[in-house]
């Protein structure tokens, strides 16, 4: 079927189109969908470990202070003994909260460019185990001052970013061009489940236990979870020692236009002309700016809005998170539906989840500011909005994998450098804005979150693409 002449010209110039059929191998109890869950529960632990501190902030600090006082470590406590409470204005919880991003800035683009050429194993393991460190060491450093908090979550956010920017050269070798969006979406809608369960959990252990137990759990869950990852994990389908001959030919055989290694140079000027690739990367920074707001600030926003105390906050902070990740997973399952029926291109498949995933939260958003919306009204946009940023996965998200899928973890790690500097600029600027205009101060957020999505969204529909880019070709390669 592939060794025909004609057939093999097509695929060359078209990989995503010629494929043997998904259901001629092991579906769902199958390794390449038990690499997918795994990955879903290690992203699982480092989303858990990232947005945790957005609830619990709330209980860490004593009341707002706007006089500019950042820390009284041995002062005012709520109880000395489980939770401790601290006086930090709004301008140093806005840093706090953002610090993570900072130092997630870093790894991307190196680990990105190594995770191609190097095994990721080491990587990611190593680096969830980092993570889960930084997450034990948190309470400690809490008391000691805000400025030790901002250090240990850089930290942690530089082995947080290792271990989001290795996993994208995973799929290079492991997920079929037909099954890219399921696998994709299932291991990605890791990061939606623990946002949902810290935030449906994290009140209670507030409350019950105190604070910097939800450090310590998540911090000891990390540890098991990067063992298993050096226990489970195998970088190649071939050196799998209980994956069947048949999955590991269909694999092989669906990617073996795509897999070989590329030469010593990347074709960084070609990736820094090419419209698509920016087209990409403007869509994950708006993505990951109104994203990360929401994440970081639904539970401030619940407080200040509904004025609920600490178990309702956690609940509702996490009730869209639920809608979210089981939307992401069908998400994943409509998009490579589509491709495979033929009933859209890949492009058109790619702009629809985009648009989906940037136009409908501007609108649900927007919809929060009415007047009189009420509690009922507000969970309801709130979850409207989570569900609708997961069609953005199987869009704009996983993009750079059909335009050029031998430089995929490399612009992977480009792409969501800058969208973590949206994640960066966004929790700073939310901060800001929240310190100083209590009453407008969610419309003006609100407000540049869309006009940020809007434009991004124009550029991505003008000049997205989903073939294979010229300077990503076999012959580009050859030539290096």
């Amino acid at each position: 079927m592939w060794m025909e002449t004609n057939a093999a010209k097509q695929e060359e110039r078209y990989p995503m189109e010629n494929q043997h059929s998904p259901g001629k191998v092991p579906g769902l109890c199958s390794c390449r969908y038990g690499l997918s869950v795994l990955l879903h529960f290690i992203n699982l632990g480092v989303s858990a470990q990232r947005a945790c501190l957005s609830l619990t902030i709330v209980t860490m600090v004593n009341r707002t202070d706007t006089s500019g006082v950042s820390n009284i470590s041995a002062g005012q406590k709520l109880d000395d003994t489980k939770n401790p409470a601290y006086n930090w204005s709004p301008d140093i919880q806005g840093i706090i909260l953002s610090a993570i991003s900072y130092g997630a800035l870093i790894p991307h683009v190196p680990v990105g460019y190594l995770s191609g050429r190097f095994p990721v194993k080491m990587l990611i393991g190593s680096a969830m185990f980092l993570s889960s460190v930084f997450s034990l060491l948190t309470p400690g450093a809490a008391h000691l001052g805000p400025a030790l908090v901002i250090v240990c979550r850089v930290l942690q956010g530089i082995a947080q970013g290792t271990v989001m920017a290795a996993q994208n050269a995973i799929w290079v070798k492991w997920a079929p061009p037909l099954e890219r969006g399921r696998l994709t979406s299932v291991s990605y809608s890791g990061f939606t489940l623990g946002s949902f369960l810290v935030m449906l959990v994290s009140g209670f252990i507030c409350d019950l236990l105190g604070w910097p137990m939800v450090f310590y759990i998540l911090g000891a869950f990390g540890c098991v979870l990067s063992l298993l990852w050096f226990i489970l994990f195998y970088e190649d389908p071939k050196d799998h020692p209980w994956i069947s001959i048949r999955e590991k030919e269909y694999i092989n055989s669906s990617l073996a236009q795509q897999v070989s290694a590329c030469g010593r140079r990347l074709p960084i000027k070609a990736m820094l002309k090419s419209l698509p690739v920016w087209a990409i990367a403007l869509s994950v920074f708006a993505f990951v700016w109104s994203t990360s707001l929401f994440a970081v600030y639904m539970p401030t926003y619940l407080s200040t809005m509904l004025h609920v105390n600490v178990r309702e906050n956690g609940l509702l902070s996490g009730l869209p998170g639920l809608f979210a990740y089981i939307c992401g997973i069908v998400a994943g399952e409509m998009a490579d539906f589509f491709q495979s029926r033929k009933i859209f291109s890949l492009l058109t498949i790619r702009k629809l989840f985009t648009t989906l995933g940037l136009l409908l939260p501007v609108i649900f958003s927007l919809s929060l500011l009415a007047p009189g919306l009420g509690f009922h009204g507000t969970v309801t946009f709130l979850v409207l909005i989570s569900i609708s940023f997961r069609f953005f996965i199987v869009g704009g998200l996983i993009n750079a994998l059909d335009i050029a899928p031998r430089y995929y973890g490399f612009l992977r790690g480009v792409t969501m450098l800058i969208g973590l500097v949206g994640y960066m600029m966004s929790t700073t600027v939310a901060g800001q804005v929240l310190s100083q205009s209590a009453e407008f101060s969610w419309h003006v957020i609100f407000l540049l979150a869309a006009g940020i999505n809007v434009t991004s969204l124009i550029v991505y529909l003008v000049f997205a693409k989903a073939e294979v880019q010229d300077w990503a070709q076999q012959a580009q390669c050859t030539q290096l």
